[in-house]
């Protein structure tokens, strides 16, 4: 076995599924170029899938969080099913963490305080980008964002009213660990009314 391939049982892990993301979350600290990078899965609501990567720009004790655009294609899928699942993976230690729940929409307050944080170009970005929809050439995009940056100049960008955050509360997790021949260990987190069950599953 690799020795970054840690074997991974039922009694390793914390019997709070939160804090086991945290624990290995900060294993991958300094290992990943993009730590952040999640996989977020979203459907139509007669079932049809979509996927894209997003960058984890919340987690706690309750919920995980991302930034985007409400008119986006997965924006509008959140609003016709407001559930989702998202896989963070870590290829230097061989893990990964599926994560499944319902969604919300952060509070104008959490999204206007993360705005103001992004880079000044990614502000502007926010309020060029028409999300999903056809683009004729990118000099057209291009145009815009000049337009916007003579607009602002000289003054804060303010957060476009269609782009803010999700919350994802989980309802099942499930923490994977890469072992020789395929024999993977994986140990599922599943929610039971105000407590969560663990159990061992097959690779």
């Amino acid at each position: 076995m690799s020795d970054r391939w840690v074997p991974l049982d039922v009694e390793d892990v914390d019997a709070n599924p939160f804090t086991q993301f945290q624990r290995w979350f900060a294993d991958a600290q300094g290992l990943m170029l993009e730590p952040e990078a999640v996989a977020l899965a979203t459907a139509t609501p007669d079932g049809s899938p979509s996927l894209r990567m997003v960058l984890l720009r919340h987690h706690d004790e309750s919920s995980f969080g991302w930034y985007t655009n409400y008119e986006s294609r997965k924006g509008g899928q959140l609003e016709a099913n407001p559930r989702a699942a998202i896989l963070w993976y870590c290829e230097p230690l061989g893990r990964q963490i599926r994560v499944e729940g319902d969604v919300e929409k952060m509070t104008s307050g959490e999204s206007d305080a993360y705005f103001a944080t992004r880079a000044r170009g990614s502000q502007l970005g926010a309020h060029a980008s028409r999300q999903s929809q056809p683009l004729d050439r990118r000099a057209t995009l291009e145009g815009r964002v000049e337009m916007l940056a003579a607009q602002f100049e000289g003054r804060d960008v303010p957060r476009p009213e269609y782009w803010g955050g999700y919350r994802l509360t989980p309802t099942r997790f499930e923490f994977w660990q890469h072992r020789d021949d395929r024999l993977h260990d994986r140990v599922v987190y599943l929610h039971d009314e105000s407590s969560w069950r663990r159990e061992r599953q097959s690779p």
